[in-house]
């Protein structure tokens, strides 16, 4: 059993930063490739990266390439979401997930336990 737990969202204007934070208990959190997504109201839960098992690695979708930044702090359970340049359609509930492996997926289906979420709102 994981259980993720977000923090960090709330209201920024357009142009600004967030940095969200997701600590993972239970099962070795080095073991396993870490994923954030988000979902906007009235959208399908969409994915925003991933990074694999010892941070060698990250992927991020075309919408957030360039500005998005995923780390990790094995030693303290920890993976972070940095962003930067936020747009108004970033706003969205933003989850982070616990992948079935140490390699990432974009799929919503290769990740198995879910945080419950942290809202991101960007402001015009």
């Amino acid at each position: 059993q994981v259980q993720p737990v977000e923090s960090g969202g709330g209201l920024v204007q357009a142009g600004g930063s967030l940095r969200l934070s997701c600590v993972a208990s239970g099962r070795t959190f080095s073991s396993y490739a870490m994923g954030w997504f988000r979902q906007a109201p009235g959208k399908e839960r969409e994915f925003v990266g991933y990074i694999i098992w010892n941070g060698g690695s990250s992927y991020y979708a075309d919408s957030v390439k360039g500005r998005f930044t995923i780390s990790r702090d094995n030693a303290k359970n920890t993976v972070y979401l940095q962003m930067n340049s936020l747009k108004p359609e970033d706003t969205a509930v933003y989850y982070c997930a616990a992948g079935k492996g140490p390699h990432g997926s974009t799929l919503v289906d290769s990740y198995d336990y879910w945080g419950q979420g942290t809202q991101v709102t960007v402001s015009s």
